[in-house]
């Protein structure tokens, strides 16, 4: 199984880290580590609920794990007093006791998150109410209110995930509805690889086509840029949490290719 689209997603996050000046540092409490083959990415300072800037990316892919590893990861969340994080496994993550050694160490597995991934074939983006553009630094603000928002990352991030705007492997687009932002999406871009990130929708305007539209403009400018490959992520659907953003993804040409284990503290 190709590791690529596991890859870019893991050095988007770095790239993420580098954004961030040494005031959204200090003020965050970020750090940004390697641990054995994975990245470390930890903001100590946001909310429980920030498990998309609290996890360990790329574990097992570039290097063969040992135990020694697995503890000195969890332990530094842990030390730091990161109250919720995800340690993310690919399937073939070497050794195949990765998750057993998680486990030992008081994690459990919680929902798992799907990589989808497609090809150059066309995308269809209907008539809309609405225009999409790519944005600079200018509207970064918005596009952090709106991630912040819909991910949970508290309002202390936003000044982190504004940076994004005009960073040069990013590509950040904004749904207008007349002058007013509406919904967002972020492409991350290295090599002939697209990945697509942080789409949310403004709760107000939500049900008008506003994501699938924002992900079509995205797979555009991956193309345009002759992107090869391009990827994406959700969380699995489950009884009950149909998770939209999954039809959106298969809609527009992702197929399915595997589904990456999360291993987390038990919740409180």
């Amino acid at each position: 199984m190709s590791y690529e689209g596991e890859l870019i997603e893991r050095d988007s996050m770095i790239d993420l880290h580098a954004a961030a000046t040494p005031e959204v540092v200090e003020s965050l409490g970020l750090r940004a580590l390697t641990v054995g083959g994975a990245f470390v990415s930890i903001a100590s300072r946001l909310p429980a609920t920030a498990v998309v800037l609290n996890r360990t990316l790329g574990l097992g892919l570039t290097k063969t794990e040992t135990r020694a590893d697995i503890v000195e990861t969890v332990n530094t969340y842990r030390t730091i007093g990161v109250e919720r994080f995800f340690v993310q496994v690919h399937p073939d993550a070497a050794p195949s006791t990765i998750g057993d050694w998680l486990v030992a160490e008081g994690l459990e597995k919680a929902r798992g998150w799907q990589k989808f991934c497609r090809g150059r074939e066309a995308v269809r983006r209907g008539t809309a109410d609405f225009r999409i553009d790519e944005i600079g630094p200018e509207h970064g603000a918005a596009f952090a209110r709106i991630a912040c928002n819909a991910f949970d990352l508290g309002d202390a991030a936003v000044p982190w995930l504004a940076a994004l705007a005009g960073r040069s492997r990013w590509h950040i687009f904004m749904a207008f509805v007349g002058d007013e932002p509406a919904g967002i999406g972020a492409l991350y871009v290295e090599d002939d690889i697209g990945s697509t990130d942080l789409g949310a929708t403004a709760p107000r305007f939500r049900g008008r086509g506003i994501q699938q539209a924002v992900l079509a403009r995205r797979i555009e400018c991956a193309l345009d840029l002759g992107c090869r490959e391009i990827v994406t992520c959700t969380g699995v659907a489950v009884p009950g949490d149909p998770q939209h953003s999954y039809s959106n993804i298969k809609r527009a040409g992702f197929r399915e290719t595997y589904v990456r284990e999360n291993y987390a503290p038990p919740r409180q």
